[in-house]
């Protein structure tokens, strides 16, 4: 099969800093379904592994979101089909979604929405797990709780944060506040279901007193480390803050005279670890996408970077560098000729 990939750490204005070839097609473990990939997109973690990341022996292939349709199922699969449509993140020690085709355990993989074209629909998995995690694990919500409370996202425009913003509202009684640095940023956070947009680039303590709201939840999805002593400051007592970007230090200690909960969000963690509910996946990707499908939900994303080649990737890459993407960017499956 053919696929993309890199062979050393590096920036991506490297020469060869990603690069195709060709390589087997992966066999299926028991538990495997063989996708063959016809939609994907990027996130910051395809740039922190390949920045950050040697790659063992050969090439590695990144990516970790995916939509398309099951060739091959595995002896041991029961959830799915060959023909069935699908979407889903994967897994971080596995080969990723820049290929042709790829295993991944069919507990992580969710039914495709119907009404998205699987580039579209490519866009939704990882994000959509990391959000949820972080409403009904990292802050033991229940649906419909939040009556009276308030959650602040730091970094709302993003993929993670546009997810969050519309879960939180849709299946929460929470009152939403995001922060946004740029008019196009804050018109897309009010889009996705925001009741207030504040400025990360200014006082959070200041604007949230403004809007007389004290969060019981902080939901910090970038710049931690910066804004970490204003965090402290604005949450109520006995509040959570849960985190997914990777600040240098923090002085947990801090939290202390507030008594509060501090928890970090990582996807990965339940495929990484095989965790006895990691199956909990599998479910909620279908819940997101039967919430996508009566249209509780709304795209998250802005950009179809066209098919999946070096030079789209870069493209992407470069973007996702950037810091400045709004929403999600996809591509389609890769270029075969």
């Amino acid at each position: 099969m053919k696929a993309i990939g890199y062979n050393q750490t590096g920036p991506i204005t490297a020469e060869n800093a990603l690069i195709a070839f060709d390589t087997d097609t992966p066999e299926v473990g028991p538990h495997d379904l063989l996708v063959e990939v016809l939609g994907i997109s990027v996130n910051p973690v395809d740039v922190k592994v390949r920045t950050r990341m040697e790659p063992e022996k050969g090439t590695k292939i990144i990516g970790y979101d995916a939509a398309g349709i099951v060739r091959q199922v595995g002896s041991k699969v029961s959830r799915f089909k060959v023909g069935d449509e699908v979407f889903y993140a994967g897994d971080i020690t596995r080969p990723g979604t820049n290929a042709q085709f790829q295993a991944v355990d069919e507990r992580i993989v969710g039914k495709k929405p119907s009404s998205l074209d699987f580039p579209e629909a490519a866009g939704f998995p990882l994000t959509s797990i990391t959000a949820w995690e972080m409403l009904f694990d990292s802050f033991a919500l229940n649906e419909g709780d939040g009556t009276g409370e308030s959650l602040l996202i730091i970094g709302g425009a993003g993929g993670v944060g546009s997810i969050l913003i519309q879960l939180a509202k849709k299946l929460t009684d929470l009152t939403v506040v995001a922060t946004a640095s740029r008019p196009e940023t804050a018109a897309w956070v009010k889009k996705m279901g925001a009741d207030h947009v504040i400025n990360h680039r200014q006082s959070l303590v200041d604007q949230m007193k403004e809007l007389n709201l004290t969060p019981r939840y902080v939901a910090s999805l970038n710049a931690t480390d910066q804004h970490f002593p204003g965090i402290i400051e604005l949450i109520k007592p006995r509040g959570h803050i849960a985190l997914i970007d990777d600040p240098q230090s923090l002085d947990i200690n801090s939290i202390k005279p507030k008594a509060l909960s501090f928890s970090w969000e990582f996807m990965f963690t339940r495929s990484m670890f095989q965790t006895d509910d990691i199956e909990k996946q599998h479910e909620l990707l279908n819940r997101v996408s039967t919430l996508i499908d009566d249209g509780t939900l709304i795209s998250t994303v802005t950009n179809n970077l066209g098919s999946m080649s070096v030079e789209n990737l870069i493209r992407a890459h470069t973007e996702q560098e950037s810091g400045r993407v709004i929403g999600k960017n996809v591509l389609s499956g890769i270029a075969t000729e």
